[in-house]
Order: C-alpha cells, then sequence, then structure tokens
C-alpha cells in the first residue's frame, strides 16, 4: 500500500494554522464586498512583506507600459501603493481601494518616496467608481479582478471611466488549465474566502464581459505566474 507522506489534511491544518497566526481567518456572514474588506484589512500589515517579491515583476511590467502613455491614470486596487514609485512623474496618478488600512500604508509610501504626482488615493468601490464619464486616459488594474465579488461590473465601470482611445491594463493570475500549477491552485480554492482571491479565475472570464480591444498579452512574475492584458478602450 502506498504511503501518502504528506496528506492534504496535514497540509490544510498547517496553511490554517499560518493564517491564524497572521490574523487571516474567515469571516462568516459578511457580504462579498464586506468580506473582500475583511480580508485585505486583515492582510494590511504584512501585505508588502509577502507579497512584494511575487507581484513586483508584474507590476513593473504594467508600469512600463502605462509609462508610454500620457495623461491621467486611475490604478484600481491601489492597496499599499508598491507600485506608485514605478510611474513617470509625468503621469498624474488616482489610486483608489476598498481597504482604508491598505489605503494608509499608501498614503505611508507616498510621504516616504516624495511622489509629487499622486492627485488623490480614495477609498472605492471598483464595481461603481465614484468618477465621470471618460475621467481618465489609462487604468492599470493588477491583481484585481480575481479578488472582487462582482469583476464584469469592474471590466463595465472602466470601460466607462477610461475615454475611448484610452489603455486599460489588467495584470493577473489566471487558472491554469493543467500540471502540477493546476493542483495547486485547486488546493488553494480551498482558502479563497480567507485568502481573498479566486485561485480557479479563467481568463475567459475577462474576454468575455469586455468590448474593448485586446492589443496584447505577455507573461511576467516567477514562473510565469502573472499575465499582462493591455486593451484599447
Amino acid at each position: 500500500m502506498a504511503v501518502e507522506f504528506f496528506p492534504v489534511s496535514r497540509i490544510r491544518r498547517l496553511f490554517d494554522k499560518l493564517l491564524r497566526r497572521l490574523g487571516i481567518g474567515g469571516r462568516d456572514g459578511l457580504s462579498p464586498a464586506s468580506a473582500v474588506e475583511s480580508a485585505y484589512a486583515r492582510w494590511a500589515p504584512v501585505y508588502d512583506w509577502v507579497f512584494t517579491a511575487p507581484l513586483i515583476a508584474g507590476q513593473r511590467a504594467a508600469a512600463r507600459e502605462a509609462n508610454r502613455h500620457a495623461g491621467e491614470l486611475v490604478e484600481v486596487g491601489v492597496g499599499t501603493g508598491l507600485s506608485l514609485p514605478l510611474y513617470d512623474p509625468s503621469l498624474s496618478i488616482t489610486g483608489i481601494d476598498l481597504s482604508k488600512p491598505m489605503l494608509a500604508r499608501a498614503r505611508d509610501r507616498i510621504r516616504r518616496k516624495k511622489l509629487k504626482n499622486v492627485a488623490a488615493l480614495r477609498a472605492m468601490d471598483a464595481s461603481q467608481m465614484d468618477f465621470q464619464d471618460a475621467r481618465f486616459d489609462i487604468a492599470t488594474v493588477m491583481y484585481v479582478v480575481s479578488v472582487v465579488p462582482d469583476p464584469a461590473a469592474v471590466l463595465k465601470e472602466l470601460e466607462r471611466v477610461v475615454r475611448p482611445g484610452g489603455t486599460v491594463i489588467i495584470v493577473n493570475h489566471f487558472a491554469s488549465e493543467r500540471g502540477v500549477l493546476a493542483a495547486i491552485e485547486r488546493f488553494l480554492a480551498r482558502f479563497a474566502e480567507n485568502l481573498g482571491w479566486d485561485p480557479l479565475f479563467p481568463r475567459e472570464k475577462v474576454l468575455a464581459n469586455t468590448s474593448m480591444v485586446l492589443e496584447s498579452e505577455s507573461r511576467h512574475g516567477p514562473f510565469g505566474l502573472f499575465t499582462m492584458m493591455v486593451f484599447r478602450r
């Protein structure tokens, strides 16, 4: 009989223990938006420490693409502001995020880095943005579409707030179809509520919910885990 040296049940118990030590347990009875906000409030103290290394390559790629353009940019899901120093000083940046604790850390980063081109940081639901139509020339949306409860609503809002001819840059991990990564994603999906994102989010869900034109697509980050999609509004 085969011996299971590292059973899934044991992995799950260890993972649950890690989440509890980080203070990232689930919250029952919350609305989807409140659950996301609660999850990222708990992530805020350790977010930079945990996520800088895996996410920075995708953020740099998105910033490079954004810096090819001019005008006003909105970063949807700005978080702790890890990407803010990467933008060209000529761009005027507005950042939005649902999590006020994450925004507090972003404001600290702006002060430390003396970033003069960040016009505003606002607590806001990406599916109901408080901006006028065609307000921005560029939008960056990094590691967001698999986090929000209603990705279709976010995509609709992006089409509304970005001017015709403008640029929308989406960076995200999309579900693998096979192999080791697919197995890991299926395992992590059990903890989606605690983690605050959906490891099984399909790429097709973006394409099916937007009329924007996909101009380019590329892989970034460790092991090509993340995909950058550049759309023309």
